[in-house]
């Protein structure tokens, strides 16, 4: 039987058609492949996919400011003028450390006051005496001894006072009385002189001191992330002063309100400081975490490779079966990305230099 050249050329083009196509299929069914060099096998790193609680993140922007609870704002307990200023801002003091000495003319008065006063307490009890040896000779009367021994309860009252107030005053002789510390920390604000003159009544606090072991970092939230921090979430904060350095806490309060010009609602979190490394005033990230209910397989977000606009990992089964497998990412959160699909928990995905094997594979 004759074949003509046109039914030949069919039956080639049909059977090459065929091929292409079944070759085709194969390349798309077949992502497992294992052309790699023994030296590639040797010096593979790999990493397990484990199931884990979502986490979610929020990052927020802050400043570092003073524990409040621990910061005290010192004023001065009458008027007159500043003799000498015994600290400067920034210096670090101890509980009763003398701040400033102060000479006053109230105090000076006060002086004079208990003076007079115990002058008076010394007359009222040796006219008490006297009254009462003239009524036990019979020559005075039981009420002369009654307003004897009222005089004497009013001088020492009066007396008692005088000597509480300048107790109080932690006054000298001379007429001066100290400022003193009444907690341990720093200086962080300082409105006093040498030689300045003040009013009590209408002066500023001359110091403040804080105690910078615990600090707060204030961060902003914005409208949109209010519902995504709450207290008790975990809080790393960086600083531009300490990059590489993580300071962790957690939110301790919210403050439920929005700044009326910002329009950002406040959150606190307090960090130890024992290192004084934390300035109040410094600018700080802050990086809110929180664990949510659902479950999803998680991976390492650097053992993705990113090839036109889709998401693959390189599943190794075998030295001889490595596949190259797209995956659906549902969020990545820091360095961990959570998978939705493509990937089963327990399965091992190369972990190094995957782009220049998913090249090599898939070339």
């Amino acid at each position: 039987m004759r074949i003509t050249s046109a039914v030949v050329a069919a039956f080639a083009t049909c059977t090459f058609t065929s091929c292409s196509e079944e070759a085709t299929e194969l390349v798309t069914k077949t992502p497992e492949r294992s052309a790699l060099h023994p030296h590639m096998l040797r010096n593979l790193t790999l990493d397990t996919a484990r199931t884990e609680a979502v986490r979610s993140e929020v990052k927020l922007t802050g400043r570092v400011s003073t524990n409040l609870d621990k910061t005290v704002q010192v004023y001065p307990l009458v008027g007159g003028v500043v003799e000498a200023v015994r600290v400067s801002l920034g210096d670090h003091v101890e509980k009763g450390q003398v701040l400033a000495t102060i000479r006053s003319g109230e105090i000076a008065d006060l002086q004079n006051q208990s003076s007079a006063a115990g002058s008076d307490l010394a007359i009222a009890r040796k006219n008490l005496q006297v009254t009462e040896d003239l009524f036990g000779s019979g020559l005075a009367a039981e009420r002369d001894v009654l307003t004897a021994r009222q005089e004497l309860r009013k001088a020492q009252a009066n007396a008692g006072k005088n000597r509480k107030q300048l107790s109080v005053y932690g006054v000298s002789a001379d007429g001066t009385y100290t400022l003193r510390a009444p907690i341990s920390g720093f200086i962080t604000e300082k409105n006093v002189t040498d030689r300045m003159q003040f009013n009590a009544d209408n002066v500023d606090n001359l110091f403040t001191i804080s105690n910078l072991s615990t600090v707060w970092v204030l961060a902003d939230v914005f409208q949109a992330d209010i519902a995504h921090v709450q207290v008790g979430h975990a809080a790393d904060v960086t600083t531009l002063s300490y990059p590489d350095k993580h300071f962790s806490g957690r939110i301790d309060k919210i403050f439920n309100m929005l700044d009326p010009e910002s329009k950002v609602m406040k959150v606190r979190v307090r960090l130890d400081n024992s290192g004084y490394l934390l300035k109040p005033g410094m600018h700080a990230r802050v990086n809110v975490s929180n664990v949510e209910n659902q479950r999803h397989v998680a991976v390492a977000h650097k053992n993705l490779v990113f090839h036109n606009d889709r998401n693959f990992v390189l599943v190794f089964k075998d030295p001889k079966h490595i596949e190259t497998r797209e995956v659906s990412i549902l969020k990545t959160v820091g360095t961990t990305s959570y998978v939705s699909s493509g990937l089963q928990d327990g399965e091992r995905v190369v972990a190094q230099d995957q782009l220049l094997l998913y090249k090599e594979l898939n070339d």
